[in-house]
């Protein structure tokens, strides 16, 4: 070998130990980024000698792909999980102390309390203040569920605002991996970009990806529309400003195909803006409508009126509960936002002895009230109380049973929000567990280890070492040579 020959291997030597470092310290700072995959340099033999040949990224497309498909999993069962968690604490949290089924019970305690003693006017107050909790409740629940259904609606907004940003950001990461593979250039920064970009638009909405020629990709929705091919594809979607329970949401559109919603409590939403629909246009909805029907039996269940009268007939007109309406509500049918309208008769406030008399349509029970030596008069009182026991007819379309007493179907109305909460909590961690499981086995495969990059900054330095050995032995030869020719 000639020295010339020695001189230009060390000086490849160091060429390539000094890329591979700068690729090691690269990776080192990375260690805790979990958007960066692993560089190594790949030495190639060459006329002068070893080389860098090519920088190889870590990746494992399988695992990648499952990443993804997780991310959209969890966060679609975890934004479900929170809407429900908002329904619980508005009916009081984990002993539900406020919800309609708990007043409930309390206005039917104080009515068997108020019957015991009818001719006390100060229980018969309390009963009316019951009554009035109850309203309240009914008022206050409705007004959340539809406030979570307006939430709902203007983070839809939002996050399909951030959908179309990050579509464009990924048409840039894609273009950029396109012109380095083209070109033979490193693609491994503008590949983590890309795939990092991927991970963010799978926690809004649920993809799958392929890859074809040139490093390109195109992105899918879950159930098979085009969400990017070479440009990215609109989404679109008009919010809706004021909610109440006639009020339909508008549907997303990706490239005029809408998103479908999630179904059940383990939801089949991958995203959040499926999640973010259900909650708005099926789990707030129907909760909504079993409220509508604990209102709507309240004041079937409390009406006055006697149609078989002579020779004039008295129609049902509601007596204690009324709604801002004329009339009984058609039995077993949802009146959408009844829950938010009732309240109790005001002629209940000015003479609470009216709950146990009659007498707020003209129909009286107990003709001398207080003045009769019949104020031990219960019969209404005892009817009342009884009818809260027995069945009745309600909307099947509530999810609960259409043939009820409206204890049990305001009991079961919490019973199916718990329920329904308590599987999609169970749910989301099955999912948080399955991402956290998929995110470990790719880390390993492409996340930086410290110990295994320290441990190749020993190997560099030993190859330094030799480099700088052999230019230290070709100089002594050098001047050896020249000392001769002297």
């Amino acid at each position: 070998m000639s020295l010339s020959s020695a001189i230009s291997i060390a000086q490849q030597a160091f060429s390539n130990t000094a890329q591979q470092t700068a690729i090691v310290s690269k990776n080192i700072a990375n260690a805790g980024n979990a958007d960066y995959s692993r560089r190594l340099a790949l030495l190639g033999s060459t006329a002068n000698g070893a080389q860098v040949v090519s920088i190889y990224r870590a990746q494992n497309e399988a695992l990648l792909k499952q990443s993804i498909a997780s991310i959209g999993e969890a966060s679609g069962q975890a934004r479900l999980r929170d809407g429900l968690e908002l329904l619980k604490s508005a009916l009081g949290g984990n002993n539900y102390e406020t919800a309609p089924s708990k007043l409930l019970s309390d206005f039917r305690n104080s009515l068997q309390t108020f019957a015991s003693t009818p001719g006390n006017k100060t229980i018969a107050a309390a009963a009316v203040t019951n009554a009035q909790d109850l309203a309240d409740s009914l008022n206050k629940t409705s007004a959340t569920v539809q406030d979570l259904r307006e939430d709902a609606d203007k983070e839809i907004a939002l996050e399909v605002g951030k959908l179309n940003s990050l579509l464009a950001d990924f048409e840039k990461a894609n273009n950029a991996v396109k012109s380095a593979t083209a070109l033979g250039a490193d693609t491994s920064d503008a590949l983590d970009q890309r795939d990092k970009i991927l991970k963010q638009v799978s926690e809004i909405i649920g993809i799958s990806t392929v890859t074809r020629g040139n490093n390109d990709t195109v992105i899918f929705t879950t159930d098979g529309t085009v969400l990017f091919e070479n440009i990215p594809r609109q989404v679109t979607f008009a919010p809706t400003t004021t909610y109440d329970a006639t009020v339909t949401g508008n549907k997303i559109f990706v490239d005029g195909v809408p998103i479908a919603a999630g179904s059940g409590a383990d939801t089949t939403a991958k995203g959040k803006l499926a999640s973010l629909v259900q909650l708005r246009d099926d789990i707030a909805p129907k909760f909504q409508s079993q409220l509508d029907e604990i209102a709507r039996g309240l004041i079937e269940l409390f009406k006055e009126g006697n149609p078989a009268a002579t020779p004039t007939p008295i129609p049902y007109q509601p007596g204690l509960f009324t709604w801002g309406s004329a009339g009984i509500p058609a039995a077993g049918t949802v009146v959408p936002g009844l829950a938010s309208k009732i309240t109790v008769n005001a002629l209940a406030k000015a003479n609470p002895l009216l709950l146990r008399d009659g007498g707020f349509n003209g129909v009286v029970s107990n003709p001398g009230g207080a003045a009769n030596p019949s104020s031990g008069y219960t019969a209404l009182l005892d009817g009342f109380v009884n009818k809260m026991g027995e069945n009745m007819s309600f909307d099947p379309s509530t999810g609960l049973d259409g043939t009820s007493s409206l204890l049990n179907f305001a009991t079961g109305s919490v019973g199916w929000l718990e329920q329904t909460r308590k599987t999609a909590s169970t749910a989301d961690d099955n999912k948080r567990a399955m991402l956290s499981r998929t995110q470990e086995a790719l880390s390993k495969q492409t996340g930086v280890s410290i110990d295994e990059e320290l441990s190749l900054l020993l190997d560099l330095e030993q190859s330094y070492k030799a480099s700088a050995k052999l230019v230290s032995t070709v100089d002594a030869m050098m001047a050896a040579l020249m000392e001769a020719v002297r």
